[in-house]
């Protein structure tokens, strides 16, 4: 089997576009140092672990000498009308079991050939924004995530690590020219300058990663936003060639959808384990979507929401109390004085 028969499997399976790098150190290998340096990962404490090995394939994988970069559409469309918004890749089912599925098989022809290979989709120590840049898979926007001349931004990465030594593609090269749409679009400003993020600013770590209490000076940035955040992928210019994604699985469920902010609040945690099952949002559990959805409340809600935040106020879990009683106040504090 050939590069050419490995990227013709990878489309049989599905991906949208497969193609190879050279194994060697990251080219943001230094950056990503400093970014932890710096301490702009946050409360992710795994991203500090081991940094020679995200850094280098070939320290992950002895004898690596080639990555196989694929990218896979979940673009779902539109948001369904509903109070709230949640980031389009969790829609429905969580994309690591999906995706791992098809790497696995992609996995199994590679051993035919005599390559030992390790794969990831999303998981695993690499900086594989860099290796799917290097061979062509679109290049790195100035909001870090990844942009393809056909998919825009509405794709998921995955790799392979191989021991095989395949041709490399050539890359595609930056074609962000002079737009800073998604820096100019970020609610809280994460977007700290081209090709960089602070974490502790993100919509999308502060509402997922974080555990802990969301800063007050974020929380009316935060608006509708449930879990997640995709404002610097929606304004991308490259999403006028972005087409529905062919797998059900990754488009809108129904059962997700028809919760009103406020019934969040009253879930117990057997109506969460049925309604997210097998959803990436059952990972951050039921008291942190509670948060945020009193985060939610207190940037959207009305006087019929307040019975539900009194409630909510009085958990014995300080997380969800303090965060009620946030909402409570700012929703107070908008209504008419009589």
């Amino acid at each position: 089997m050939s590069a050419t028969e490995i990227k013709a499997l990878a489309r049989e399976l599905g991906f949208d576009d497969c193609r190879i790098a050279k194994a060697k150190e990251a080219t943001h290998a230094d950056a990503f140092r400093q970014w932890i340096d710096d301490g702009a990962h946050g409360d992710m404490a795994w991203l500090e672990r081991t940094p020679e090995r995200r850094c280098d394939p070939r320290e992950v994988l002895p004898g690596c000498r080639s990555v196989v970069t694929l990218a896979l559409n979940y673009y779902p469309g539109s948001n369904p009308n509903t109070g709230w918004r949640i980031a389009r890749y969790a829609w429905n089912e969580d994309y690591h079991d999906l995706v791992g599925k098809k790497l696995k098989q992609l996995n199994e022809a590679m051993v035919a050939l005599g390559g030992t290979q390790r794969y990831y989709v999303d998981t695993g120590p690499v900086l594989e924004r860099d290796f799917a840049t290097d061979a062509g898979l679109g290049w790195n926007g100035k909001s870090t995530v990844q942009i393809h001349r056909h998919l825009g931004t509405w794709f998921f990465l995955a790799e392979l690590l191989t021991t095989l030594d395949l041709p490399a593609d050539p890359p595609f090269g930056d074609h962000c020219g002079k737009c800073t749409r998604c820096i100019d679009a970020c609610p809280t400003d994460a977007i700290t300058q081209p090709h960089r993020v602070d974490a502790r600013r993100c919509i999308s770590y502060l509402t997922i990663e974080n555990k802990g209490p969301i800063p007050e000076e974020f929380r009316e940035a935060i608006g509708d936003r449930l879990y997640g955040c995709d404002e610097c992928l929606e304004v991308c210019p490259w999403n006028r060639f972005a087409k529905l994604s062919s797998e059900a699985k990754f488009h809108a469920r129904e059962s997700i959808f028809n919760l009103k902010t406020r019934d969040i609040l009253d879930l117990t945690p057997e109506d969460f384990s049925r309604i997210f099952a097998k959803s990436p949002i059952k990972r951050i559990k039921l008291p942190r979507l509670i948060r945020n959805a009193c985060v939610v409340l207190g940037n959207t809600g009305n006087e019929d929401d307040l019975p539900a935040l009194t409630k909510a106020s009085q958990s014995e879990d300080p997380l969800i109390a303090e965060h009620a009683q946030w909402a409570y106040a700012a929703i107070a504090a908008r209504l008419p004085r009589t």
